[in-house]
């Protein structure tokens, strides 16, 4: 199913070309923003931001407001005609039709492709539940270029809920595009990271290895990359409670990394890195969301000004098949086409990523 439209729902979509350009717009921005200042007179972005969010959303607002643009949308979904049982493909419909692009944040896996389907504008996922969250990748790879000079040949560890981390799940697609990065997982055996994640970190030549210690782990690494544990992704409290405090950066610790090791967080931050971090020149999670707004304003640029066509679903759909992810959208939104990749006895969810096996 191809749009009309360039939607950025999963980074990987697009070639590694598309992502430098993106990067160095952003570098440009951010040397020059007064020449972009009047670039998106006249132009609305839509935000549907299902879930509560700071950075992403205030820094896609201001990201248009710097461009000259202005803003509709809602941050609250029960104020809005969700609240009285307005599907996603509505919703979508009617406010992409007031808007020259739209950005979506939503708690159900697969829910940014979902909208493009009918969308009459670009969209932009701004996070979809555990799944994909790439305007953070983009600010990531950003930041990294900029701090680190280079993104390739790079040890990066991961710390925190890596299962439900779409953060994490977005970088390790990015950075196994660049040669020679090794990715060292640090999370608890529960909270590992997804096989899928793995499986495409080796497709593409990439390196990983596993552990359940940060303090083994961080004198190797050229970033580390700290996540919270989500208390909204657990299914129960307790189920919360019983990983939350696993690992905690502290100054400590940090005294084992390389002197030129940065520590990224895409936020909110909890107590997974102490307070007392901040002070230390490596931490440079607050100059990272100040990159996300450089590299959302050379986003809306690029898409705006875009003829490029997007293939949203390339698989084949079948009616009689459920995706066995509770959590996906097409078991929310019942009219969406059940599109799987795959053959034999082996089939991918195109919304979710999820496996599905066949009987013989």
């Amino acid at each position: 199913m191809t749009s009309p439209y360039t939607h950025l729902i999963d980074l990987n979509d697009h070639p590694v070309s598309w992502w430098n350009g993106l990067l160095s717009l952003g570098q440009e921005i951010r040397s020059n923003p007064a020449l972009y200042a009047n670039s998106c007179r006249g132009k609305i972005m839509g935000t549907l931001f299902y879930e509560p969010s700071t950075r992403t959303q205030m820094s896609f607002q201001t990201a248009m407001l710097r461009l000259g643009g202005t803003i509709i949308g809602f941050d609250n979904p029960n104020a809005s005609s969700v609240a009285k049982g307005e599907n996603l493909k509505d919703t979508t419909k009617v406010v992409s039709g007031y808007s020259d692009v739209l950005v979506i944040r939503h708690p159900t896996v697969g829910a940014a492709k979902a909208a493009a389907l009918t969308a009459d504008c670009p969209v932009i996922n701004a996070g979809d539940g555990g799944h994909l969250h790439p305007t953070q990748t983009l600010t990531d790879l950003l930041t990294l270029k900029c701090e680190k000079g280079r993104l390739s040949d790079l040890t990066i560890g991961l710390c925190g809920d890596l299962l439900n981390g779409r953060t994490v799940h977005s970088l390790c697609k990015a950075m196994s595009c660049y040669p020679n990065n090794h990715f060292i997982m640090i999370s608890t055996k529960e909270l590992a990271m997804p096989s899928y994640i793995k499986d495409i970190i080796r497709a593409h030549g990439g390196t990983f290895e596993e552990t359940h210690s940060l303090e083994e782990a961080i004198p190797k690494l050229d970033m580390l990359y700290m996540t919270r544990i989500q208390r909204e992704r657990f299914p129960s409290p307790e189920a919360y409670e019983a990983q939350k405090d696993t690992y905690i950066l502290t100054p400590k610790k940090m005294k084992l990394g390389k002197p030129d090791m940065i520590v990224l967080h895409p936020l909110p931050r909890v107590d997974e890195i102490a307070v007392s971090v901040d002070d230390d020149p490596r931490a440079l999670y607050f100059k990272q969301a100040r990159y996300g707004m450089y590299v959302r304003m050379a986003l809306i640029l690029t898409m705006l000004q875009s003829t490029k066509q997007t293939e949203l679903l390339t698989g084949q759909v079948h009616p009689g098949i459920k995706c066995p992810n509770p959590g996906c959208i097409t078991n929310a939104e019942t009219y969406l086409p059940k599109s799987f990749t795959g053959t034999g006895t082996t089939l991918t969810c195109e919304y979710c990523d999820e496996r599905l096996l066949l009987e013989h």
